[in-house]
């Protein structure tokens, strides 16, 4: 895997882990993995 893909991929993860903590800060702990799922999905 070449350094710019390597560089793409951690930007693509920071976006996915940030957008997963944003939607665990909205909707709180302790729901089904199916509800968090909607939250990302939305």
């Amino acid at each position: 895997m070449s350094k710019e893909e390597l560089l793409k991929l951690n930007e693509l993860s920071e976006l996915v882990i940030g957008a997963a903590i944003e939607v665990h800060k909205n909707l709180g702990p302790g729901l089904l993995e199916s509800a968090y799922e909607a939250g990302l999905d939305h």
